[in-house]
């Protein structure tokens, strides 16, 4: 795989809760589920911290473990994470670090994937359309909860308030066994991602995106999927990360793309195959 890579912190000041890692063989990408500000996480290090050292053993998994499943990878890389918060952290907390995770690998004459969350994995076919995959850990009972965060002004308490409402039930809904299922403490997740094989001499090339950089197609509609197919082949993921960034500047205020946050961590990884 040819790969290529970009990131951006929503926010100059802030560290950036996605990441992106990837070796010839196999890539990684995760978004870190962000807590309103003064949520407790009972968690000393935060969830860059955790995202960071996911993302790092997954890697190691994919690339050293053939013999194992993907979805065994993440619960492997998930336990070895979990071991790293020592005792002072309390990993059965709700708000404990977690994020959503795309990875891929080779596999023979295959592609396997693994897509956890609302970060999606983009295939595209020498002989069919793309197909976008993730997208698939949605929380249908807090989605009039979402829709009044988004129509209260960015900043207001008002919004603030919300968002916190909106978080907490997220929370305690999720990797219940009947709510969506996220990476934080429990390998139990990753018997719920979407996995799958395709084989590589049907594939041009794969996109991985964290939903910040997935607003360039679902969000903003700048293009279709591929649209942003070619784009990143001729110009790479940081120009599509800087064309969110330009619609997000220009509707600041949220009035004409409704949504959380004005700004969001945004990364992307393409590979050629």
């Amino acid at each position: 795989m040819q790969l290529q890579l970009a990131g951006e912190a929503r926010r100059p000041d802030r560290e950036s809760e996605d990441f992106a890692a990837a070796s010839p063989e196999a890539l990684v990408l995760l978004d870190g589920s962000s807590s309103p500000a003064g949520m407790d996480s009972g968690c000393r290090h935060g969830t860059a911290w955790y995202v960071r050292r996911l993302g790092v053993h997954l890697l190691a998994r994919l690339t050293d473990r053939a013999d194992r499943a993907i979805a065994d990878c993440l619960a492997d890389a998930i336990v070895e994470t979990a071991a790293l918060h020592g005792g002072r952290c309390d990993l059965a907390h709700p708000n404990t670090p977690a994020a959503m995770v795309v990875a891929a690998r080779r596999h023979g004459e295959s592609l396997e994937y693994l897509v956890l969350g609302d970060s999606v994995l983009v295939l595209e076919f020498t002989d069919a359309p793309p197909r976008v995959i993730g997208d698939n850990q949605r929380f249908p009972d807090g989605e009039e909860l979402r829709r009044r965060v988004w129509s209260t002004v960015p900043g207001s308490a008002e919004r603030a308030a919300l968002h916190l409402e909106y978080a907490l039930a997220v929370r305690a809904a999720r990797n219940r066994g009947d709510g969506p299922w996220i990476a934080a403490a429990s390998p139990r997740a990753a018997g719920h991602a979407e996995t799958g094989f395709v084989r590589l001499d049907r594939l041009r090339a794969l996109a991985a995106l964290t939903d910040g950089a997935t607003r360039y197609t679902e969000r903003f509609g700048l293009g279709s999927w591929a649209d942003a197919l070619r784009l990143l082949a001729e110009s790479g993921p940081a120009e599509l990360i800087a064309r969110v960034r330009a619609v997000e500047r220009d509707d600041a205020h949220c009035e004409r793309w409704p949504r959380g946050k004005a700004h969001d961590d945004a990364s992307a990884v393409y590979a050629l195959l």
